[in-house]
């Protein structure tokens, strides 16, 4: 074995607290996409309620009676998450084939251990009645910042474009299942990883689509030099509401969202660490 082979198993966290941090933080990650399906729903029928994104599932959450408490234990369960992500990042994805796979698997986890990490601290600030920006007001604020650098626009548009191609990738993954590389067969139950498989095709094909909208909503901003035309999920979600059939075309996503979070739930148990 190499030195940087050991030096890198001698630095690495123990397994055991990447798991439970895994377990714990993918359980809450997949509640709050459970959220945003119901959210979702509400906008397809009725066109109001909270935002639907993570931070309205969050304040969702807190409407309701307990609602301080199971947002403290969402709170821990989110921050969990973020930080097993992050570590996935450092020390992780050794069953991924060197190269720009697994550099892309990195960089992908480091995005949602700082997501992960952003919504526990939401979830803390709603708890304790400080409230969260949403993610409309959060990806307008960021636009208008970049749009003011020097070659703002092109900054943005090539942001778009970056968010339009992760969008495309977590399709791409839920029609090749590429996502199942990442779960231990070992840890599914018999029979239950063709169940596990469809959810992970329906969930990440939503959350392509919607990831996706967001990167168009980006560009237009960017070709327009209006950073109020950007927005983030809830924003993408009303927009897909707007087209013909928009209604429809919601609800399905919704149901994929949904599905998303079942897969979640399941991936709690299985995920590689």
């Amino acid at each position: 074995m190499s030195t940087a082979v050991t030096q890198k198993a001698r630095n690495a966290p123990d397994q055991r607290v990447i798991k439970t941090l895994g377990r714990v933080g993918m359980g809450c990650y997949g509640a709050v996409y459970g959220i945003i399906a119901y959210l979702a729903v509400r906008v397809a029928v009725g066109g109001g309620g909270q935002e639907a994104d993570q931070t309205g599932a969050l304040a969702e959450i807190a409407s309701t009676p307990f609602g301080a408490v199971v947002l403290w234990v969402l709170a821990v369960g989110l921050l969990a998450f973020g930080v097993w992500q992050l570590l996935m990042a450092a020390f992780s994805f050794e069953w991924v084939e060197q190269g720009h796979k697994r550099v892309l698997k990195k960089i992908s986890a480091g995005v949602r251990g700082v997501v992960g990490i952003s919504l526990g601290i939401a979830a803390i600030r709603i708890a304790t009645g400080d409230g969260a920006q949403s993610g409309d007001q959060k990806q307008q604020e960021m636009t208008a910042r970049l749009m003011e650098l020097p070659a703002g626009r092109l900054l943005v548009g090539f942001g778009s474009l970056i968010v339009i191609g992760a969008g495309v990738a977590s399709i791409v993954a839920g029609i090749r299942k590429s996502f199942m590389r990442d779960l231990d067969p070992g840890e599914l139950p018999g029979g239950t990883r063709r169940w596990v498989e469809w959810l992970g095709v329906i969930g990440y094909a939503a959350k392509g689509v919607g990831i996706g909208i967001v990167g168009v909503l980006l560009g237009t901003a960017a070709l327009d030099d209006n950073a109020g035309e950007a927005g983030g999920l809830d924003s993408a979600l009303r927009t897909l509401a707007g087209q013909p059939f928009g209604t429809v075309l919601l609800i399905v996503v919704a149901v994929g969202f949904a599905a998303f979070g079942g897969y979640c739930f399941a991936a709690a148990r299985a995920h590689r660490t």
